[in-house]
């Protein structure tokens, strides 16, 4: 993580504390004392891809600038059923009104990274390579698209100006396909990837004809994909072919057999379930 993404996720953290705390944690306030110190454990309740545990701990170190931590296992760390991958050690009031913030955090982005690992490992040995969208969760896109990476995924574009991908809507305001790539190569940068979405064989066609650097293969059966996948390698063997659309872990494989270079999964992060993991607290006494 670069200084300059830290400081973003610090602000935001800072943003997520504030609307959950409120006023004030008014429980934690009449119920524990300023001077407890307590320690929190996070454990794992299953089969776990780890993502987001220095995010989760920053949340602590917001609220109590004097806790401490012992990290045993780090992002993308495969857990089972009993694993503790952080303790925390310092003021109790902190722990209690940070564990919320910091367990949404830590249980949404594992359990990105879990889903991610599974579909991973269901193309492992095709070439084809998982990839995610912009079906992210606003103001968790950065968050969401790293515990992508920490599942073993590839990030698409991060936001409309990483990289120019034509849809259906653009072409049909465009008045066709070939309009729609002219006029976007006249705008792009050399660091922009330039990439259009086609439906069938025709549009496939037309699209070659302009060499776009990719092109996605929209809503389309294994069977029409592997058709259009060899008659585009069998003609231009430059450009990249991405799958997208009813791709499900239950028939991955069978997308990415048909030969596609990159297969874009919604699901990653707009369906991932929420990994269990819990925080106890136990008090320290001196």
């Amino acid at each position: 993580m670069t200084e300059l993404e830290s400081a973003v996720h610090h602000q935001q953290l800072k943003r997520f504390l504030e609307e959950d705390i409120g006023k004030g944690d008014i429980t934690t306030e009449a119920i524990v004392a300023p001077s407890q110190r307590a320690a929190g454990t996070f454990l794992a309740k299953g089969s776990i891809v780890l993502a987001g545990v220095d995010i989760a701990l920053e949340v602590f170190r917001l609220l109590d600038d004097d806790v401490t931590s012992e990290v045993s296992m780090g992002d993308g760390s495969i857990l089972k059923d009993g694993d503790a991958p952080a303790i925390l050690r310092g003021r109790a009031r902190a722990l209690l009104t940070g564990e919320r913030v910091a367990l949404n955090l830590l249980q949404r982005l594992s359990g990105i990274a879990t889903l991610t690992r599974k579909f991973v490992d269901a193309v492992k040995g095709t070439g084809a390579e998982i990839l995610d969208t912009r079906k992210t969760t606003p103001g968790l896109r950065t968050l969401e698209k790293y515990a992508v990476q920490v599942g073993g995924g590839r990030n698409h574009r991060l936001d409309l100006h990483d990289a120019i991908l034509i849809k259906e809507n653009h072409i049909r305001l465009a008045g066709g396909l070939s309009r729609a790539l002219a006029s976007a190569r006249n705008l792009r940068t050399e660091a922009q990837l330039l990439e259009v979405e086609v439906t069938n064989m025709e549009e496939l066609k037309e699209a070659l004809q302009q060499s776009p650097d990719a092109i996605l293969l929209d809503n389309m059966s294994p069977a029409g994909l592997r058709q259009m996948v060899a008659w585009a390698r069998a003609h231009n063997s430059k450009t990249v072919l991405e799958a997208s659309g009813g791709v499900t872990l239950a028939n991955v494989r069978e997308y990415a057999e048909a030969g596609p270079d990159w297969i874009s999964v919604g699901a990653l992060t707009h369906s991932a379930p929420s990994a269990d993991i819990s925080f106890e607290i136990e008090p320290i006494t001196d």
